[in-house]
């Protein structure tokens, strides 16, 4: 029994343990610095408008005085007199104006549009019955998101940008709304159609019959039951208003896009409807025919293109409702003005927050009315519409300092005048005509005004809290740029940059939480984040600037390189200019290729790109060197010619800016589904099947080229069969999902089955694999049996017994848990035979293998929520990250016992890279691009009232860029694996004997291999040290990026473009920087995993020799 050698296993394990677990949780806490800086940032940034909790009612009119003449007592009067009894609203989802145009004579040069003049019912009843119906332009406020428009539609208010977040997870309106007041007089409301309103508005219907909204590849389901209960209770009498919200039209868009035959079918399905309720509609009843907001060419919604804010408004009733014939250009009108429209037609108070102007011709008294009471009619109601807004102001700006004061002071100046214009004019008609006129004009400008004051005003920033998060930001890109330099430290004091910063940040908390309950001001989360993350910066901020002192130039606080640092500079500077943001698509690959040049250029003319003294990598235990460079110019510019033709290949699968009409889109991001033409189709099929078997084959080749594919661990075996198996139920779910629509009716059951299983059954088969790999990590061969008697020998990377600890921490594979019960019982077996030799194989790719082990089953589910030919752009990224490895790798520092280092060069490019990648798969920063189908695989008949799941498949799919290339470690390892390998014999070190038995067929694997990635364990603390570098090195790259983008954001918060462009940009940077330290910081972990585990089994095996 030897007791030394066991306490040293024991303490040294410790400590490497200690050492991990201090990497990671400082990795952890520079990477919660950003997240308070990014939420800070973000609440004075995107802030909401304060909601009024008021409401308008009968026994409180807005104005003095008699409105328009009409007596209160009347029946049905309220505000004014009612015009009709009963309302059919049909809200058509993504009802796009040019949807509800007549088909023009197709010409030569245009081909015919598929979806124009399907609605043949409209333009038939504007021909024949002119004063009875109108068709409008509607132009919607963006976001143009469902839910924020049925907001804008029942509450004639403006929803912020923020609110568009909150789209799929609505919340009961608590303003004044259209609903709440039919509520309020009693009227029956029918609703039948998109839940959404369910939860908008709670309990508010006599009657309702919801569907579900969120099965964007549903296009039936929702209208039929939808017409299931329509004209029966169109036929009843139990009814006041009707609305019915179909999502057919939209749900098509989603899925093949506008100029699909199946939108085609959709439209004329929408025109027998509206066809059969006017052959229903009584003479007190109004038929409103709307969409919510349009779609883009490509069948998306979000933004504000003008395709995406121009709606159809059709309205309709048995009696005349206009003097006038309608115009040949249909009149455009904003959105929210149905709301004060329907609500003085019904007789009902105006919603008190609603800013919208009402429509005045419907308020005319139809075709027979007199031109003069005609003309007052619409300034009565108009006047009631600014009485209205004009209280709301008041009220609003008395809440809040939101508004523009001056601005609102000659807004009350200009009403005040209407209004006294009006009440001069009632008391003396003389010049009534011209008087109307300018009473009119008056009004409407005052409408106009108001809403433009409040659209201008609710983009309100909190310049405190923008600032506070900017300087945080700007502080974490610090620190992770001072940390980078001291980690390389031998002294880097970890547990007092961690134990200290912890204590002060709860202090600063404490301190801040104690005096707001003290002032009595409202706990805001944020802000006590905010404060702990900044008091937990201030050591390590007073330590740089105790330790600097004024000693040493202002240069080295820069170690970038000159390069790379004008390379991040001009990329940063992009971000102030929304063009260079709408073609950041082709400008990354521009920056990428840029980089890829130079570094050709670099190892061309310099050979490796590093002086000769840096390529001296001894042997453990020895001080031999490594001779001439590892690469030539020739191979550098092969890698570098092959990535450029990459990239170039990849950004074929591009989307186009909605800003860049003349750019147009990659046809082959759509679904195969999609495809017209079953030979294309299956041509299509088979490269994409292609691309996947050649992904697969790529992977496997790689782990068979460094001999991991050997190895009897449980992750070899499923990468041997369970890959296949993930490849084949990928290709499966492919051929179903595109042929889905054709299948024969009593197959379709079976289909939908299938494709709900299918998806699933590869997550979790990917599910099962990174299991394995955590439980089993270390993916080599070892091989054990007795040898002649005579010596006792185990042949591990160094040479000799074990006689310190950095002996324990060398690289020997961990085997199998019944390898080593087999391995103890040749043991025994062995004290009467003789000693026993143990040989473990390809040990210098150990860590590499598990990372890209573990990508790869990433990369199947991730692929899974793309497009069937964007497994084209994996095989691309795989092949071109390999690519980048390998050119890195030419010029990149190997250096024995340590301190290891990631250049600079190497981190830009893999971020770059990330990039890329994110554009070529078809995503934009905005929302309009993003992949909404993707929450629908494996849940074809979508997810019920579950809201998280299909937020994480849709994240998953938008930010899959960043997840793969979360593996940057391997920018770390692959230098050391791309070592050549030695010759394949045996080499004995001077001095020292060893004993080899090798039968013949073994003497080609028991030939001596390069150490390659055991290099990393001659020094452990170094090799932590290079991890922790690395992701500090990574962080800051990601981290300057959401830096610039909140100061783009913050300086040009008042440019026109800043909700279209900068304020995206801003999100989804957001986003994908908590994305990728997520996934940097689980893949340094991985690395940390497979190192431990084969250190464990090195511990034990050496004390089995021992005993």
């Amino acid at each position: 029994m030897v007791p030394g050698p066991r306490r040293r296993c024991r303490t040294s394990g410790r400590r490497s343990r200690m050492w991990k677990v201090s990497v990671l949780l400082f990795l952890a806490w520079v990477s919660f610095l950003f997240y308070a800086g990014i939420a800070l940032f973000t609440s004075g940034f995107l802030l909401t408008r304060l909601e009024l909790p008021n409401r308008s009612s009968c026994q409180e009119p807005p104005g003095p005085g008699p409105l328009s003449g009409e007596h209160p007592g009347k029946p049905g009067a309220c505000w004014i007199a009612p015009r009709f009894s009963r309302v059919v609203l049909v809200l058509i989802d993504a009802l796009r104006f040019d949807f509800a145009q007549p088909q023009r004579p197709p010409t030569s040069v245009e081909p015919p549009v598929p979806f124009l003049g399907k609605l043949g019912s409209l333009q038939r009843l504007l021909e024949t019955q002119p004063y009875h119906a109108r068709l409008y332009r509607s132009l919607v406020d963006p976001p143009t998101t469902t839910m924020q428009r049925l907001k804008a539609l029942t509450t004639g208010s403006l929803p912020t940008f923020i609110d568009a977040g909150s789209n799929f997870a609505s919340h009961a309106i608590v303003e004044d709304n259209l609903i709440r007041q039919l509520n309020d007089a009693g009227k029956r409301v029918v609703f039948m159609g998109d839940d959404t309103w369910k939860d908008l508005f709670p309990g508010a219907f006599s009657q309702a019959f919801f569907f579900s909204s969120f099965n964007v590849r549903d296009l039936h389901t929702v209208d039929h039951g939808i017409l299931e209960h329509l004209y029966p209770t169109m036929d009843s009498s139990e009814w006041d208003v009707l609305i019915a919200h179909f999502l057919g039209v939209d749900h098509c868009g989603h899925k093949h896009g506008p100029q699909h035959p199946e939108m085609a079918k959709k439209l004329s399905q929408m025109d027998q409807v509206i066809q059969g309720l006017v052959e229903r509609l009584e003479n007190d009843t109004l038929l409103v025919v709307a969409g919510d907001h349009g779609m883009t060419m490509t069948g998306d919604h979000g933004g504000d293109s003008e395709l995406e804010v121009s709606a159809a408004l059709f309205v309709y009733s048995p009696t005349a409702l206009f003097t006038s014939a309608p115009p040949e250009e249909p009149e455009v009108i904003p959105q929210i003005s149905l709301v004060p429209t329907l609500a003085l037609l019904l007789g009902l108070p105006i919603p008190f927050g609603n800013i919208g102007e009402v429509m005045a011709e419907l308020f005319s008294g139809g075709k027979d009315a007199q031109p003069l009471s005609s003309a007052l009619a619409q300034a009565s109601a108009l006047l009631i519409n600014a009485q209205q807004v004009s209280r709301f102001l008041h009220t609003y700006s008395a809440a809040t300092q939101d508004l523009h004061m001056t601005e609102l002071r000659q807004l009350q100046h200009l009403f005040s005048k209407a209004s006294a214009d009006y009440q001069r004019l009632l008391k003396d008609p003389l010049g009534t005509e011209a008087a109307l006129k300018t009473v009119t004009a008056e009004l409407q400008q005052f409408l106009r005004g108001a809403r433009a004051l409040c659209l201008e005003s609710w983009a309100r920033f909190s310049l405190v809290r923008m600032a506070g998060g900017a300087i945080l930001l700007a502080a974490a890109c610090f620190l992770c740029m001072l940390a980078s330099q001291w980690a390389t430290s031998p002294a880097f004091p970890f547990r007092s940059l961690l134990l200290v910063p912890v204590a002060w940040g709860l202090t600063g908390a404490i301190v801040s939480a104690g005096l707001l309950v003290a002032t009595g001001l409202k706990l805001d989360l944020v802000v006590l984040v905010a404060v702990a993350a900044m008091g937990s910066l201030l050591p390590s901020l007073w330590k740089a600037w105790t330790s600097w002192g004024t000693r040493k130039p202002l240069t080295t606080l820069f170690p970038i390189p000159a390069p790379i640092l004008l390379l991040l500079l001009i990329r940063l500077a992009a971000f102030f200019s929304d063009s260079f943001v709408v073609a950041e698509a082709r400008a990354t690959p521009f920056l990428l290729g840029s980089l890829i040049l130079l570094l050709v250029v670099q190892l061309h003319w310099e050979g490796p790109m590093l002086p000769p003294k840096q390529l001296t990598v001894p042997r453990l235990g020895s001080s031999t060197l490594t001779g001439p460079p590892r690469h030539s110019g020739t191979y550098a510019l092969g890698l570098g010619v092959g990535l450029l033709l990459c990239t170039r290949l990849a950004g074929l699968f591009h989307r186009c800016p909605e800003e860049t009409p003349a750019c147009h889109s990659s046809p082959w991001l759509s679904p195969l589904a999609s495809v017209v033409g079953g030979r294309a189709k299956n041509l299509w099929y088979g490269a994409c099947v292609g691309a996947l078997v050649a992904l697969l084959a790529s992977v496997r080749l790689w782990l068979r080229h460094y001999g991991n594919l050997k190895s009897p661990e449980p992750p070899v075996l499923f990468v041997r069969w369970g890959l296949p198996l993930m490849a084949l139920g990928t290709a499966a779910y492919w051929a179903l999902a595109s042929g889905a629509d054709e299948a024969p009716p009593r197959l379709r059951a079976l289909v939908s089955g299938a494709l709900a299983v299918l998806p699933r059954a590869v997550v979790g088969l990917a599910a099962s694999g990174l299991l394995l790999l955590l439980w089993r990590p270390v993916t080599v061969l070892v091989k054990a049996g007795a040898s002649a008697p005579g010596t006792r020998t185990v042949l591990t990377p160094f040479s000799g017994p074990p006689t310190s600890q950095a002996d324990l921490d060398y690289v020997v594979p961990q085997i199998y848990r019944h390898m080593q019960e087999e391995f103890r019982g040749r043991l025994e077996r062995a004290r009467s035979q003789g000693p026993l030799t143990v040989a473990a194989y390809h040990l210098g790719s150990v860590y590499s293998a598990a990372m890209v082990t573990a990508l790869t089953l990433l990369a199947f589910p991730l692929l899974l929520l793309h497009a069937e030919r964007i497994s084209l752009v994996f095989l691309l990224l795989f092949l071109q990250s390999f690519l980048l490895l390998h050119l890195l790798a030419a010029g990149s520092p190997v250096t024995t016992p340590g301190p290891f280092t990631v250049p600079w060069r190497a981190v830009s490019a893999w971020a770059l890279m990330a990039t890329q990648t994110f554009y070529s798969t078809g995503h934009q920063p905005v929302f309009p691009a993003i992949h909404w189908h993707a929450a629908f695989v494996g849940f074809p008949e979508g997810h019920g009232s579950s809201t998280w799941l299909p937020a994480l498949l849709v994240g998953a799919n938008t930010f899959a860029s960043h997840l793969l290339f979360a593996g940057c470690p391997l920018l770390l390892l692959w230098p050391f694996l791309c070592e050549r390998q030695g010759p394949k014999k045996r080499r004995h070190l001077p001095g020292q004997e060893t004993e080899t038995k090798v039968r013949p067929e073994e003497e080609e694997e028991d030939g001596e291999e390069p150490l390659m990635e055991m290099r990393l364990r001659d020094a452990p603390q170094h090799f932590n040290a290079a991890l922790l570098q690395l992701g500090l090195k990574y962080l800051f790259v990601l981290g300057i990026q959401i830096l610039a983008c909140a100061l783009a954001a913050s300086i040009l918060r008042r440019h026109l473009m800043v909700w279209k462009v900068f304020a995206p940009k801003f999100i989804f940077e957001a986003l994908g920087f908590i994305v990728s330290s997520v996934g940097l910081l689980l893949g340094i972990a991985l690395v940390m995993r497979v190192d431990g585990a084969v250190s464990s089994w090195f511990r034990q095996l050496v004390l089995s020799q021992q005993r």
